[in-house]
């Protein structure tokens, strides 16, 4: 991965490689940020550089034995560490059993990707996504190795919010007294969401959102679309790349939400019982991350319809679809419900994220719905 590959971050791609050509390297950094705007990328186009062979002033040769083998993700001093779900059937328990679905998934995705794409990749159905207490002693483990050939030894852990708790308090140890020319970095969307101590032992990089105009070149360059179509996408992706190029590609995700947010709002208006349990049937049945993407969605859409009453395009961010629902819809979410959409619809992501029966959550929700549409 190189640096110029990654889709604007100019002043984060200095960063690093001054850090990177001055020796002044932290063992654990934390890259943290929202969702698809290139943290991933960054952290591995910087491990790359610290162990190129031959680095340029501002990145990677590409050709030394280093940069290919980091350009497979198959060096022996790189290790990946990220959310799996076990399948002691197929003996599937740490990441390393996953090793080549993740290689061939990161590729596929051109390196901006996000939980549920992964999950969705390796058939996790049901199952969230976790970082288990057992990955600790394989951390441990490959940590005690001796280096193979490459100056550092380096562990990317994606999202390590999502680790056990007895598997963080094992990597705490290790970043206190890391191994020697041993180096973390952490990528995460929700750093919040990380013991406060491994919090503390790390050196925070965050990485905000894309430029518009960053993305306007990349999408045209990449996908060769129209400069007014491109200026349109950026603006919608709200600083993230990776939503940009959903966008773009008609993403099904995103259709299939959208539906569903329609027909949970019409039904739950039309106070239809039959129609709201049938929602609730068919949310049921996509996954549990998916259903919290999909609460997290509505969050969203509640959020851009109340601020579409003000009538300033500048701040409202819908595609079309959901503009043109937005025309008659926008006006039930108001000042009287906002809070409450909000709240009920946060409180259905907690109870999903905490395995709560998802009919009951979202046939609670839709009752609740048909309370707060009518304020």
């Amino acid at each position: 991965m190189f640096f110029k590959d990654i889709v604007g971050q100019s002043e984060v791609k200095e960063r690093l490689v001054t850090s990177a050509r001055k020796g002044l390297i932290p063992h654990a950094q934390l890259f943290c940020g929202p969702e698809g705007v290139g943290k991933f990328p960054l952290a591995l186009a910087y491990a790359q550089y610290l162990n190129c062979e031959n680095p340029t002033d501002n990145d990677s040769c590409g050709k030394c034995a280093s940069c290919v083998k980091y350009a497979h993700l198959t060096h022996p001093d790189l290790h990946f560490v990220f959310p799996i779900v076990k399948k002691a059937a197929k003996k599937k328990e740490v990441c390393d059993d996953y090793i080549a679905d993740w290689r061939e998934f990161v590729k596929q995705h051109n390196y901006y990707f996000n939980l549920t794409q992964w999950l969705d990749h390796i058939d996790a159905e049901n199952s969230q996504g976790l970082i288990y207490a057992k990955e600790s002693e394989e951390i441990l483990r490959k940590l005690s190795l001796r280096i193979y050939e490459a100056k550092y030894k380096i562990m990317i852990i994606w999202l390590p919010e999502k680790m056990h708790e007895s598997c963080a308090n094992k990597l705490l140890k290790i970043i206190e007294e890391p191994t020697d020319n041993t180096i973390f970095l952490l990528v995460s969307d929700t750093p919040d969401n990380i013991i406060t101590t491994i919090q503390s032992r790390c050196q925070r990089i965050n990485v905000h959102g894309v430029a518009e105009s960053d993305i306007v070149q990349a999408l045209e360059s990449e996908y060769n679309i129209l400069p007014d179509d491109a200026a349109n996408v950026a603006h919608l992706s709200k600083g993230s790349y990776l939503k940009a190029v959903e966008t773009i590609s008609l993403n099904e995700e995103h259709k299939f939400f959208f539906n569903l947010f329609v027909q949970m709002m019409r039904a739950s208006y039309a106070r239809n019982i039959k129609e709201i349990k049938t929602i609730g049937n068919e949310l049921a049945a996509i996954g549990r991350e998916n259903q919290k993407s999909f609460l997290i969605y509505s969050q969203r859409m509640v959020r851009e319809y109340f601020v579409s009453n003000l009538h300033q395009p500048e701040i409202t961010y819908l595609a079309q679809d959901e503009a043109n629902f937005g025309i008659r819809f926008a006006p039930f979410i108001n000042e009287r419900n906002i809070v409450g959409f909000m709240d009920e619809l946060a409180l259905a992501e907690r109870h999903i994220e905490q395995n709560v029966n998802a009919k009951m959550v979202f046939f609670d929700l839709c009752l609740k719905i048909t309370m707060l549409i009518k304020q």
